[in-house]
């Protein structure tokens, strides 16, 4: 039985507030944005400095490069999707339990193992010289590789984990048996996370119903969404994406969004209905932000279709976008040209543009920006 039908209106609202971009965290307290999107996606580093800096006040990159390197209350590491996440420290374990159980099985597929040039074989060595070799002392890629021959004695394993970008080490992070450390120079490093970070606690509950707590969890930041939305995001076969919200049943329930059906927390449907963003709010969101990533692809009411390749761009990059009012508005970029830099805005159309408003909240925007990176920027477009 369905609830009473929700406006995209509605929906874009309650999505905007659950991510955090409507009222931003304090210097204090900007980990709970991260842990309320569920990690930020890291294959572009200043990008997901950006993405945090867009749901918190009164921070800048340096805060997040302490709280990784330093503090240890963040991590960065393979995980949804199986790219590269800043997630916070007290949930990793959870989050990779989770995964770990709908990972496995594909990583062990013979087609996934003869794509990357490897046997079962090996990628168990590989798992177990991390085992015995990797703790607390940061190794970059060359120095794992010699750990790990030395360990096995398999020579053939130095060129398969030195080649490529990392693929053969996605399992391992999905295990738990590795995570990033500290750059040397030009060098990425790694670490084991029970070693590396203090509060590293192996998740009591079984995967099954970490998987299920993933899925209540996405709901109820990114919802209404169908099952296919949430294995895109959390990176599994659609089968498992259904069984898991097959398991939440009595909690969630199917509502029309501009009449197509989707499925929503039962408990979130009234603060749906309810929720509204004050007329002329702008956000700029950076590459592969999770209000982006996470779009289900029949959000028409966030981001136009014929507006769609402007963001989803090929070889699956993200482009920063302008949100007004939560929809997608336009692109932007930071153009460094002479002695400044300049803030770039390609609207899709011109009916943003034309309102000071808009402009206002465009020039607080750029002025966010200024404090972040701590510079002058000046506004074009």
């Amino acid at each position: 039985m369905s609830a009473k039908g929700l406006t995209g209106e509605q929906v874009a609202a309650w999505r905007f507030e659950r991510q955090g971009l409507l009222r931003r965290k304090g210097k204090e307290d900007w980990l709970d944005a991260v842990r309320k999107i569920g990690g930020v996606h890291a294959q572009v580093m200043s990008a997901a400095e950006l993405a945090i800096g867009a749901r918190a006040d009164d921070i800048q990159p340096e805060h997040i490069q302490r709280a990784l390197w330093e503090e240890k209350t963040l991590a960065k590491t393979w995980a949804m999707r199986g790219t590269l996440h800043l997630l916070p420290s007290d949930a990793m374990p959870g989050m990779l339990s989770g995964l770990r159980e709908s990972m496995s099985a594909f990583y062990r597929r013979p087609s996934w193992l003869a794509h990357h040039g490897v046997t079962q074989e090996q990628m168990d060595a590989i798992s177990d010289g991390l085992r015995s070799r990797l703790g607390s002392e940061p190794l970059t890629r060359e120095q794992l590789a010699e750990e790990i021959v030395a360990h096995t004695g398999h020579e053939s394993l130095r060129e398969l984990l030195l080649s490529g970008w990392g693929a053969l080490l996605k399992p391992a992070a999905h295990e738990g048996l590795l995570c990033f450390g500290p750059s040397q120079g030009q060098n990425v490093t790694f670490v084991r996370p029970e070693s590396w970070l203090p509060k590293w606690r192996e998740p009591a509950e079984s995967a099954e119903a970490l998987l299920r707590e993933a899925g209540r969890h996405y709901l109820s930041v990114f919802g209404p969404a169908l099952y296919e939305d949430f294995g895109r995001w959390w990176g599994i076969d659609p089968s498992k994406a259904k069984k898991v919200f097959r398991s939440l049943e009595g909690d969630i329930v199917s509502v029309p969004v501009d009449g197509r059906e989707a499925w929503a927390l039962r408990s979130t449907v009234e603060d749906i209905r309810a929720a509204s963003i004050p007329d002329n709010t702008v956000r700029l969101l950076p590459h592969f932000d999770p209000y982006t990533v996470s779009l289900s692809h029949r959000s028409d009411y966030v981001l136009a279709e014929q507006h769609k390749p402007l963001v989803y761009r090929n070889q699956g990059w993200i482009y920063p976008v302008v949100l007004v009012n939560g929809r997608m508005a336009g692109n932007w970029e930071l153009e460094k040209n002479r002695n400044q830099i300049e803030l770039k805005v390609e609207w899709f159309d011109s009916s943003s543009k034309m309102k000071p408003a808009v402009r206002a909240g465009l020039e607080d925007e750029a002025a966010r920006l200024a404090a972040f990176y701590d510079t002058d920027i000046i506004m074009r477009g």
